[in-house]
């Protein structure tokens, strides 16, 4: 689950905002007794995603609080750097024009877009995304439009291993 601060008015199931923080967020959906709000007044907007993977390419990053393990495996992947900095950098990213690079500039994790469509990578293939999971392997074209944020590839490429759903084939 996803939170990028109060981006619903009042108590109504309806988006208006793109964000209230730079800070976007990575979380479980219960932590400890303690469950996410849902669509309460004043309090964050909480967004669905299929797995990490996915919430990566949204450009959010897990929860120090929730998350704590997964959190520690990113800081490291990600490198000395203040929370702070990884927060507007990823802000940067996301809202910046987005890349094509190269089938060899990818690892997986990542995620693409082909033929305006989604793809997760996954070992040198694609699988294509929906709401319901992944579907079968294609191949890898020379080219794709990157659609995880450039920061976060790398921290792919250093050894972080998202959750991946289990339609990812892993």
């Amino acid at each position: 689950m996803g939170n990028r601060g109060c981006i619903h008015p009042g108590t109504e199931r309806r988006i208006t905002r793109r964000w209230t923080t730079r800070s976007w967020i990575a979380c479980v959906l219960e932590f400890k007794g303690w469950k996410a709000p849902m669509f309460e007044a004043g309090r964050w907007t909480p967004l669905f995603f299929l797995d990490e993977a996915t919430a990566l390419a949204a450009g959010h990053r897990p929860c120090a609080l929730c998350r704590r393990a997964d959190h520690k495996r990113f800081r490291a992947a990600w490198g000395e750097a203040p929370l702070a900095e990884i927060d507007l950098t990823l802000h940067t990213e996301r809202t910046g024009p987005r890349r094509t690079v190269r089938a060899d500039d990818l690892t997986t994790g990542a995620m693409v877009e082909v033929d305006g469509v989604a793809h997760l990578v996954v070992d040198g293939s694609l699988r294509p995304w929906s709401s319901e999971g992944y579907g079968s392997p294609r191949s890898l074209p020379p080219t794709v439009t990157l659609l995880t944020p450039p920061s976060l590839l790398d921290v792919l490429w250093r050894g972080y291993e998202p959750l991946l759903h289990p339609t990812a084939g892993r």
